[in-house]
């Protein structure tokens, strides 16, 4: 039978084919398509040491305390590892805590109002876990949703937890970080599901947790920066009141490979270029997937009318470019954008404040957008554009 198919869909297939490629090809790590499973060789140690001491040699002081720290923990290639394996490896938050402990200084959270754990309903009848942290003060008040990071597969609300307390003091606001699904277990498009349906349900129900639902922001590290940048526009799409703000730190918003600080920075720490292919296999159920606009937003159709942005990158990170292109992107389609790129310090510093000025700096930033953000009132429904296909 002959099978006659359009250009696009030609297209489509030999970028992908293409794309999958240059996974199998220049990547090490474990890929399992079609039942199958095939290991590649893990870096190796003198390769390790190298891309160690290549980054301690850009980070400035406090970030490589921090990462001298983390590699005393001797975390393995998570590339070589199994989910399960991989959600047991220690993490940068753990280097913090233990830095704080040499230092002879209080391990204590930042101090907010209420921290409370809750569930809220989630896609197809399950719940969501969340948690929610209210600020010092008397609400109303205006309201996060919080995505942490981990590759769509590890982490949890406790890895992310420094984040969320230091937004809800900078920016004054109500934090509702959420424990989406995860890959493998839960592939695409759950977290991002998860994200959206928690985002609605701070709209809708937000006075229930002291929030103002009229003043709802979106924020996410890493993959977590890639659902908050999603959710706008799964809003959008599905007619549903935008957020105010998005803050995007370190997102994932491609799926190329091959960008600058993805070269640059291929063997940085904590966050290397081989880590990527891991965390793409682990939550999408093909390669194709990742040409998808809600993994690589920047194959939307169409950004505009999409809430204001900040965009916070780290200078040895290989999202970097990420960001950047994304900045770009949205400025194109008449999208107020704040794009800051912090130097001397790596993907995941953001949480660091209690050790790295740097870190600090950039949570006084995100918390100035986000109040000038809760200021100026939400943006108008966005009119629906075909991006999810």
């Amino acid at each position: 039978m002959i099978e006659f198919f359009s250009q696009t869909a030609v297209r489509k297939f030999f970028m992908s084919m293409a794309l999958l490629l240059f996974l199998t090809g220049c990547q090490s790590y474990t890929e399992t398509y079609g039942g199958q499973e095939r290991k590649a060789t893990s870096p190796t140690k003198k390769e390790i040491k190298a891309g160690m001491t290549a980054t301690l040699s850009r980070a400035d002081t406090d970030m490589q305390a921090v990462l001298t720290a983390l590699q005393d923990l001797a975390p393995k290639p998570i590339e070589s590892l199994s989910a399960e394996e991989a959600r047991k490896q220690p993490t940068p938050a753990d280097a913090v805590m233990i830095l704080l402990r040499k230092r002879s200084l209080i391990v204590q959270p930042e101090i907010v109002g209420l921290v409370e754990n809750r569930t809220i309903p989630g896609p197809d009848g399950a719940n969501i876990p969340v948690r929610v942290y209210t600020p010092l003060g008397k609400g109303p008040f205006p309201m996060i949703v919080y995505f942490h990071g981990g590759g769509w597969v590890f982490a949890t609300l406790d890895t992310y937890d420094s984040s969320a307390r230091a937004l809800t003091n900078a920016a004054g606001a109500v934090v509702l970080s959420v424990e989406y699904r995860k890959g493998p277990e839960h592939r695409f498009p759950a977290a991002h599901e998860d994200a959206f349906a928690a985002y609605h349900w701070a709209q809708q129900h937000g006075a229930e947790i002291h929030g103002d639902p009229a003043r709802v922001a979106v924020a996410g590290e890493s993959a977590g920066g890639n659902l908050a940048a999603a959710v706008p526009i799964m809003a959008r799409e599905r007619r549903v009141p935008l957020p105010v703000h998005q803050l995007l730190i370190y997102p994932v918003t491609s799926q190329d490979l091959n960008s600058p600080s993805y070269r640059e920075n291929a063997d940085a720490i904590p966050l290397n270029r081989a880590m990527m292919p891991w965390f793409f296999e682990k939550y999408l159920n093909t390669p194709q997937e990742a040409e998808h606009p809600w993994i690589s937003v920047v194959n939307a159709r169409s950004l505009k009318e999409l809430p204001p942005a900040t965009i916070l990158t780290a200078d040895i990170d290989p999202l970097r470019s990420d960001g950047t292109r994304y900045a770009d992107r949205l400025r194109e389609a008449g999208v107020p954008v704040l794009y800051m790129n912090y130097e001397g310090v790596t993907h995941e510093f953001f949480g660091m404040g209690a050790v790295v000025l740097q870190a600090k700096r950039a949570v006084e930033t995100a918390g100035t957008e986000l109040r000038h953000g809760f200021e100026t009132g939400a943006p108008a429904v966005g009119v629906p554009a075909n991006d999810s296909k």
